[in-house]
């Protein structure tokens, strides 16, 4: 199954669908990992802060060495933590060591942690990364527009993407057309809310006219907003049915209604997450 792309401002090309690996743990990340490449995903993401780099490695290592795909074809994100703002260096080598890869494709400040005052120094210096050729791309996770105004001004860089909590009821539609402005891809994670909003009359409209689930519908919905989205699963049938999303063709007034839900944050507001 092909997934559609979008290309990133610096002219790289980014999977509009991958796996989110938060929480997966142990045996299941090979396992995961491996059925999603099997499945057609290219875009794997994960972060040091998910203590599973070791085992998604592994498992992009083993897909290659079994001729499943090449390295070249997969797009793999990880993420800086918090506590690392200041030795960007060395916590990007440890990723770089962990995941047994000789490049990262994009790699995130996870937060902005605006109260630590180092996001700024901290992008900088992966851009420094990028520009002595270890990094392919440089982005962000959790930020809003004046800390991206902050990175942008201090750098002359926009950063690639910006990765958000969002989903339907909850699409963010100014932070949005910040990133519309500035080239900057939007990409959801929690893109289908957990499951909390599946029971929405519009949800299941929707669903139901395409013979779909309600998590393809929402997987969809934000891809027509442009957003790349990265659904987390360890189940098999799931992973499955997630890729699917990408063969639904919402109407006008699909989207229409999709626009109606009414939903809100259902984790850590980046203007005070962390403290």
């Amino acid at each position: 199954m092909r997934i559609p792309v979008t290309t990133l401002n610096d002219g790289y090309d980014l999977p509009l669908l991958g796996l989110g690996t938060y929480k997966l743990q142990g045996g299941d990340v090979e396992r995961v990992v491996r059925t999603a490449i099997e499945l057609g995903y290219r875009h794997i993401d994960t972060a040091s802060l998910y203590d599973n780099e070791v085992e998604v490695g592994m498992a992009i290592n083993n897909a290659i060495a079994a001729g499943d795909v090449t390295r070249e074809e997969l797009f793999v994100t990880t993420k800086l933590w918090n506590d690392d703002q200041e030795r960007v260096a060395e916590a990007y080598h440890e990723s770089l060591t962990a995941l047994d890869l000789e490049f990262v494709d994009c790699y995130l400040v996870h937060w902005p942690w605006p109260q630590h005052g180092t996001y700024i120094k901290a992008f900088e210096e992966i851009a420094q990364l990028q520009g002595m050729g270890r990094l392919q791309s440089v982005g962000v996770a959790n930020f809003y527009p004046e800390v991206l105004d902050d990175i942008i001004d201090a750098t002359g860089i926009a950063p690639v993407l910006n990765q958000v909590e969002l989903h339907a009821g909850f699409t963010q539609p100014e932070l949005r057309a910040y990133h519309e402005q500035h080239d900057i891809v939007t990409e959801a994670w929690m893109p289908i809310a957990r499951g909390k909003n599946f029971d929405d009359p519009a949800i299941r409209a929707v669903a139901d006219a395409h013979e779909a689930t309600p998590a393809q519908v929402s997987l969809a919905y934000l891809m027509h907003l442009g957003c790349s989205v990265i659904p987390k699963t360890q189940n098999p049938q799931r992973l499955a049915e997630n890729i699917g999303a990408v063969n639904i063709k919402l109407t006008d007034e699909d989207i229409a209604l999709l626009d109606g839900v009414h939903g809100e944050r259902l984790s850590g507001d980046p203007l005070t997450f962390p403290g």
